[in-house]
C-alpha cells in the first residue's frame, strides 16, 4: 500500500515535502525574477528528493515532477549556488535551538584523521617508485 498523508487536504506522497516543511525551505530558495517562467520550486524539489530517496538515474524520476533535464538543471544550479548549503546551515540551526542536536566531537575521528595523515606521508610518490625501478633495472 502506498505511503500517503493529509496535508491541508492536500494529498503528499511519502517522499514529498509537506507544508511545515515548505514553509521552512521556501524563503531559503533563490528568486528569479528575469526570464521565462520557471516550474515550481516546490515540485522541483520534490523531484529531486524523489530522485535522490530512490536512487535512480535522473531519466527516471516520474514525470509528474517536470522534465527530468529541468530537475538536473535545478539541482546543479542549486548545488553550485550554495542553496543546498543553506538550507541544512538553516536546519541544523533550528534543530541546535530546539536541543535535538548533540554536537559531540569523537576522539577516534580526530586519531584516525592523524593516523592517515602519516600513512599518506609515508607513501613513495609514482615518480619516486618509477626512479626506484629504473635504477633497479639500468644500474645506478
Amino acid at each position: 500500500m502506498r505511503s500517503r498523508l493529509m496535508d491541508h487536504g492536500r494529498v503528499i506522497r511519502r517522499h514529498e515535502l509537506t507544508d511545515a516543511e515548505w514553509d521552512f525551505v521556501r524563503p531559503l530558495l533563490p528568486r528569479t525574477s528575469m526570464g521565462r517562467p520557471r516550474l515550481d520550486d516546490r515540485t522541483m524539489l520534490n523531484g529531486i528528493v524523489w530522485k535522490f530517496r530512490a536512487g535512480v538515474a535522473w531519466r527516471d524520476v516520474p514525470e509528474r515532477y517536470g522534465p527530468w533535464a529541468s530537475l538536473h538543471t535545478r539541482f546543479r544550479r542549486w548545488a553550485t549556488d550554495g542553496t543546498f548549503g543553506r538550507v541544512l546551515q538553516s536546519a541544523q540551526a533550528r534543530a541546535d535551538a530546539a536541543g535535538d542536536v548533540d554536537w559531540l566531537v569523537s576522539p577516534a575521528a580526530s586519531a584516525f584523521a592523524c593516523a592517515a595523515r602519516s600513512i599518506r606521508s609515508n607513501v613513495p610518490s609514482a615518480a619516486h617508485l618509477r626512479k626506484r625501478v629504473w635504477s633497479v633495472a639500468h644500474g645506478p
